[in-house]
C-alpha cells in the first residue's frame, strides 16, 4: 500500500490501476521493441489458446504441439513472468535487467524440456536419467522464483517444504506421525516434471484447456464495453432504492463476476463507482469498501462462469461442469440475496436518502429484476427449441445457418444500440448524480448478452466441454469486437468506417494481451500446486494428514471442518484463490470424506470441495492479509484492516453456508426432483434472509437479543429440518448382525440400510471404521443382493465377517484401504434400516410459526416508534 493509502486517502486511478497490474498481471510494463515483442508474444499465446480450443485444432497444429500444450502453456507463463514482474520492490518497472532476460530463457528451454526430448523420455519410460533430474531440479527452482514474483513469497514456500518432505521424509528431525521411507533425486524429479503427476499434473491442464479461454472471454467482454453496461444498468434498476448504490454494486459485481477472476480486478472495476456514491449516502468508508470487498469476492462462486477452481473440481471430483454449476447455483444465488438484504437492513437502519427522484416501489423492483433473469434464463434454454428444428431439417448445413442467425440478431441489436449514446462512465463525484435512465440505456448494450447466451447455451443445453463452450463465445466476441465500431458508424451516417475497424482491431489486440496477462499468475499457481499434489500422491502424506486431522479433532466432524476452513483461511493469506484450492482440497478433500464415513454421514465429494471452495475465496476477505480488501480501502480511503473485518462479518452466510450444505445436500440440488427443488430454493431463500436479520439485528426493526438468537435458530431449523426430524422419529432402526442377510433381503426395494464396518487398516494395521449404504436392488433375497454389490459375508465365532469385495463392484474402492488378510478379520460391527419417516418438511411449520410471531412483535413495536415520532 503507498503512504497516501496508509493516511486514509483515495488512490488516483491511474494508481489503482497499477494496484491490479501489480497483483494481476505484473507491474512491469516496458516501452519501445521490447514492450512490442513482450505484447506479441501475449497475442501469440492468446492465439495458441483459442486456436488449441476450437474444433479444427487438429487440423491447424501439429499433433506434438497439442499432445504437449501443457509444456506450451507454462512456456509463456514462465517467460512472462519473468518479463512482467519484477524481483525485487526496489527492481526497475520501465525495462528487464540481463538478469531477468537469462532466467526467462532458461526457464522457457526446461519447460519446453518434455516436448524437445519427447522421444528421449518415451524412449525411457517416462522415467529421468542423471541428466534429466538436474534439469528438472532447475526446472522447479525456476518456476518457484516465477511463483514468488507472480503470486508472493507464500506459495513458493509451501512448495518448497513439500518437496523438502519428498527428499527428507526418512530424516530423524521429521516428526514420526509424518515420517516416510523418502525418495530419490532421480525418482522424484521424474514424478514432478517428467511425468503428468506433478507440475504437468491435472491442474496444469485445466489452466490449458479451459481456464485461459474463460479469462480471455472476460477480458474481452470487458475491452467490448459490457462492463460500464452492467454497471449502469445496476445502478438505473437499484439506484433509487435506500442503499441503492450498495444494491447496485452487489448486482453489478456479481454481473461483472462473468467477466473478471480476480476479486481485486472486480473491486477496482465497480467500485470506483460505486464507493463513492455509498459514501454519499451514508456508508463509512469502511462499510461502502466492504459491500464492494464481498460482492466483489463472491463473484468467483457465481454460475455459469466461476472462478478457475470450479474447471478443477470437473477433474477432481469426476463429474461434468454442467453438474458442477448445478451443484454451486442455489448457494450463490441465496448468498447475493442475503448481500443486498444487508446492504437494505443498514441503510433502513441509519434512514439514508435516495439517490435521485423515480418513484418506483421496491416490491416492482425485485419484480421487474426477476422477470429479467427470467426471461434471460427463458431465452438460453428456449433456443434449443429452433436449434434443434434446424439441425433436424437440414443437418448438413445447420451450423452456417444457426451462425448466420446470430449474426443477424447481432446486427439488429447492433442498429438498436446505435441508435442511442454510447455509453460513458458515469463521475461518482459529480456535484449533481443523475441516475441512467433504464428505458433509455438498456439498448445500448443488449447484444453483449449475445457471446454470454452462446457460452451458456452450450455449455448447459448441448453439454459441449467448457472449453469449446468457451472457444465459440470467444469467436463470437472476436466478431463483436471487431465490428461494433465500424457498424455503428454506418447506422449513424458517419464517414469513420475505416478509422473505427482499425480501433476496433485495437481493442481485440489489447483484450487478447490483457487475457494472456491476466493468466500468467494462474498458469503458475496451477503449476506450482502441481508440486503439492505430486507430493502427496509420492509420499501417500494425504493418509497421514486424515490420521492426524481425526487426531486433533477427536474424530468429530464439525471440528474437522472447522479445522479445514482455518485452513483453507490461514493458506489463503498467502495463496490465490486456484492454488489455496489445489493445496487444501488435495490434502483434506478425501480426510473429509473419509472421517465423515467414520462418523456415519455420507459426504459427497462435490459438497467437500465447494466447502474448500468457499473457504478459500473468503481469504480474499480475511485480514489481516485480504487483498480484495486492501484494494477497496485504497478506492474508498479507508482503513484496510477495518474493511477486512466488517467484510468478513459481511460475508458471515458465506461462512456459514459451507456448512449447511455439507450437512443437508439438498441445498446442492443432489437427489432432489424439480418440484423439491423449487421447495428448498424457496426455503433456503427464506432461511437465509432470517439468518441475515438475526446477525445484522434487525429485522422489521431493531431486534432485542432474544429476537436475534430466535432468528439465528430459525433460519437453523429451516437450513436443517432433518436435524429435529430425526430425533422425533430415528431414520434408522438396528439390526441384529446375525439378521444382517435376511433383513436386507426382506427390504423394500430402495430402502437403505446403513452398515459399519470395522477392520484393520491396510498401512497401518490400526483397526478402522467407515460407513457404507446398501440400496435394495430388483435381486430376490438378501445374499443375492449383496452378490450384486459384490459382498460376501461369513458369520463365525460370532462375528459377522467381510470378505474383499469383488474388483471393480460398487464398494471395491471404498473398502480397498482395509486389510483383508490380517490377523484381525474385517467384520460388521452394526447394520441399521431405513424406517419410516415423517417428511422433515414439516419442521419448516413450527419455524416460520415462530417466525410469524417475531414478525408481529416488531411490526407492533414499529408502529409505537413511528407513532412516538410523529
Amino acid at each position: 500500500m503507498t503512504d497516501k493509502n496508509v493516511k486514509g486517502q483515495p488512490l488516483s486511478e491511474e494508481e489503482l490501476q497499477e494496484l491490479v497490474a501489480a497483483s494481476d498481471a505484473g507491474s512491469r510494463n516496458p516501452a519501445g521493441a521490447v514492450g512490442m515483442l513482450l505484447a506479441t508474444l501475449a497475442v501469440i499465446w492468446s492465439l495458441f489458446q483459442v486456436i488449441l480450443a476450437s474444433p479444427v485444432s487438429f487440423y491447424i497444429l501439429p499433433g506434438d504441439l497439442i499432445n504437449n500444450s501443457r509444456q506450451i502453456h507454462l512456456a509463456f507463463a514462465i517467460f512472462l513472468a519473468f518479463m512482467a514482474y519484477p524481483a525485487l520492490k526496489n527492481s526497475p518497472r520501465h525495462y528487464i535487467p540481463l538478469q531477468d532476460w537469462i532466467l526467462g530463457i532458461v526457464a522457457t528451454f526446461i519447460a519446453l524440456y518434455g516436448f524437445i526430448f519427447y522421444q528421449k523420455i518415451v524412449d525411457s519410460g517416462g522415467l529421468a536419467d542423471d541428466t534429466d533430474k538436474w534439469f528438472a531440479l532447475a526446472g522447479l527452482l525456476l518456476l518457484f522464483e516465477a511463483a514468488r514474483r507472480a503470486l508472493g513469497p507464500a506459495m513458493a514456500i509451501i512448495a518448497t517444504i513439500f518437496l523438502v518432505y519428498v527428499f527428507f521424509g526418512s530424516a530423524e528431525w521429521v516428526p514420526e506421525v509424518i515420517r516416510w521411507k523418502g525418495a530419490s533425486l532421480k525418482k522424484a524429479m521424474s514424478h514432478m516434471w517428467i511425468t503428468s503427476e506433478g507440475v504437468f499434473g491435472i491442474a496444469l491442464g485445466v489452466s490449458t484447456k479451459f481456464v485461459f479461454l474463460f479469462v480471455l472471454f472476460g477480458a474481452l467482454l470487458d475491452k467490448a464495453g459490457a462492463g460500464n453496461y452492467f454497471i449502469k444498468m445496476a445502478f438505473g434498476a437499484l439506484g433509487h432504492l435506500k442503499g441503492g448504490p450498495a444494491k447496485a454494486a452487489v448486482v453489478g459485481s456479481a454481473a461483472t463476476g462473468l467477466i473478471s477472476g480476480s476479486s481485486i480486478a472486480n473491486v477496482v472495476t465497480t467500485g470506483t463507482f460505486t464507493i463513492p456514491l455509498m459514501k454519499r449516502v451514508g456508508f463509512s468508508s469502511e462499510q461502502a469498501g466492504s459491500v464492494e470487498v464481498a460482492s466483489s469476492v463472491n463473484g468467483q462462486i457465481m454460475p455459469p462462469v466461476m472462478g478457475a477452481a470450479a474447471f478443477l473440481m470437473v477433474e477432481y471430483v469426476g463429474i461434468s461442469y454442467v453438474e458442477v454449476i448445478t451443484h454451486a447455483f442455489l448457494p450463490a444465488i441465496i448468498s447475493y440475496i442475503a448481500l443486498v438484504y444487508i446492504v437494505h437492513l443498514e441503510a433502513v437502519k441509519r434512514n439514508m436518502p435516495v439517490i435521485g427522484h423515480k418513484a418506483v416501489s421496491t416490491a416492482r423492483t425485485v419484480m421487474g429484476m426477476l422477470g429479467f433473469f427470467a426471461l434471460f434464463a427463458g431465452i438460453c434454454y428456449g433456443v434449443k427449441f429452433p436449434v434443434q428444428a434446424i439441425v433436424a431439417l437440414v443437418p448438413a448445413g445447420s451450423s452456417w445457418i444457426l451462425a448466420a442467425m446470430v449474426a443477424v440478431a447481432y446486427i439488429v441489436l447492433l442498429k438498436m444500440a446505435a441508435g442511442v449514446d454510447d455509453l460513458v462512465p458515469d463521475d461518482p463525484n459529480a456535484k449533481e448524480v443523475t441516475l441512467p435512465d433504464i428505458g433509455e440505456i438498456y439498448k445500448a448494450g443488449l447484444y453483449y448478452l449475445l457471446p454470454i447466451i452462446v457460452l451458456v447455451y452450450f455449455l448447459m443445453i448441448e453439454q459441449k466441454s467448457p472449453g469449446l463452450s468457451a472457444f465459440w463465445a470467444t469467436a463470437l466476441l472476436f466478431f463483436i469486437l471487431l465490428t461494433q465500431r465500424p457498424l455503428k458508424a454506418i447506422f449513424r451516417g458517419e464517414s469513420r468506417t475505416v478509422e473505427a475497424f482499425k480501433e476496433g482491431v485495437g481493442d481485440m489486440v489489447v483484450g487478447l494481451i490483457d487475457g494472456a496477462r491476466n493468466m500468467i499468475g494462474i498458469g503458475l499457481a496451477t503449476a506450482t500446486a502441481g508440486v503439492i499434489v505430486g507430493t502427496v500422491t509420492l509420499t501417500g502424506i494425504g493418509q497421514v494428514m486424515a490420521d492426524l486431522v481425526e487426531f486433533i479433532s477427536g474424530g468429530n466432524l464439525v471440528l474437522m471442518l472447522i479445522f479445514v476452513g482455518m485452513l483453507s483461511l490461514i493458506l489463503g493469506m498467502g495463496l490465490p484463490t486456484t492454488a489455496n484450492y489445489i493445496v487444501v482440497s488435495s490434502l483434506m478433500a478425501g480426510v473429509v470424506v473419509e472421517l465423515g464415513a467414520q462418523s456415519g454421514l455420507i459426504v459427497p465429494l462435490i459438497a467437500v470441495h465447494l466447502f474448500v471452495f468457499y473457504f478459500g475465496i473468503m481469504a480474499d476477505v480475511t485480514p489481516p492479509v485480504g487483498l480484495a480488501s486492501f484494494a477497496a480501502a485504497a478506492v474508498s480511503g479507508g482503513d484496510a484492516i477495518k474493511t477486512g473485518f466488517t467484510a468478513f462479518f459481511y460475508s458471515l452466510r458465506t461462512v456459514a453456508l459451507p456448512f449447511v450444505f455439507i450437512f443437508n445436500t439438498d441445498l446442492l440440488l443432489i437427489d432432489v426432483n424439480w418440484y423439491q427443488g423449487i421447495l428448498v430454493a424457496i426455503i433456503a431463500t427464506i432461511a437465509i434472509l432470517v439468518f441475515t436479520a438475526g446477525t445484522m439485528g434487525y429485522f422489521v426493526t431493531r431486534s432485542r437479543i432474544y429476537e436475534s438468537v430466535a432468528l439465528v435458530l430459525i433460519a437453523f431449523v429451516l437450513f436443517r429440518p432433518d436435524f429435529f426430524m430425526d430425533r422425533i422419529q430415528p431414520p434408522y432402526v438396528e439390526v441384529e448382525t446375525s439378521q444382517f442377510a435376511s433383513s436386507l433381503g426382506n427390504a423394500a426395494e430402495g430402502d437403505e440400510m446403513r452398515v459399519i464396518v470395522s477392520g484393520p487398516d491396510f498401512d497401518t494395521s490400526n483397526i478402522k471404521e467407515t460407513t457404507l449404504i446398501l440400496t435394495a436392488g430388483k435381486e430376490q433375497g438378501g445374499e443375492a443382493r449383496l452378490q450384486a454389490m459384490g459382498l460376501a459375508t461369513l458369520e463365525e465365532d460370532g462375528k459377522l465377517k467381510l470378505d474383499e469385495p469383488f474388483p471393480g463392484t460398487a464398494f471395491s474402492k471404498k473398502l480397498e484401504s482395509f486389510d483383508f488378510y490380517g490377523d484381525e478379520p474385517v467384520v460388521i460391527k452394526s447394520a441399521k434400516l431405513s424406517a419410516e419417516q415423517l417428511p422433515k418438511e414439516l419442521i419448516f411449520i413450527p419455524g416460520l410459526l415462530l417466525l410469524g410471531l417475531i414478525y408481529m412483535a416488531q411490526k407492533g413495536r414499529a408502529r409505537k416508534e413511528e407513532g412516538a415520532n410523529a
